[in-house]
């Protein structure tokens, strides 16, 4: 049998202590849905993005953090949970990839798909800034709605 010190024993016993209450902080946390309206099709699927990191919206490439998801569309309509997240500011994409790729298709440096983010911040030149998407997430569940945009 080998012999341990105290010093390990001790790290073993705090890392122990400590496990439980970060699994509970992570568990813990309030949930994030986004409802969306206006697809014009049901063919495809609509991809969401979460992310608190202005840098990395709207594609999320650049948040290994980011939650991101993928949902079937059902009339017309697409409800997107997230799930609880720890508090902050959040702001989310949506795309209708209407031909199931995975990805944004573009025609002229434009979407041809449709597109959507959270608090329908508007869309000049180029997409909008993650302030003018951006909500607070606190101690009570946010329920968003956001309108898909297509142009063409």
């Amino acid at each position: 049998m080998r012999h341990r010190s105290r010093a390990f024993e001790a790290l073993i016993l705090s890392a122990a202590l400590i496990a439980p209450a970060l699994t509970a902080a992570a568990a813990s946390g309030s949930a994030v849905s986004i409802t969306v309206t206006g697809l014009r099709s049901a063919k495809g699927q609509v991809l969401g993005c979460l992310t608190t990191q202005p840098r990395a919206f709207p594609d999320c490439a650049k948040d290994p953090a980011a939650h991101k998801l993928v949902a079937a569309i059902v009339a017309n309509t697409v409800q997107l949970e997230f799930g609880p997240v720890a508090p902050g500011r959040y702001a989310i994409s949506l795309l209708h990839d209407e031909n199931g790729n995975g990805k944004a298709d573009m025609v002229l440096f434009m979407p041809k798909e449709g597109f959507g983010f959270s608090r329908d911040a508007p869309v000049r030149f180029g997409p909008p800034s993650f302030n003018s998407a951006a909500f607070a997430v606190a101690e009570t569940s946010v329920q968003l709605t956001a309108r898909m945009r297509y142009m063409f």
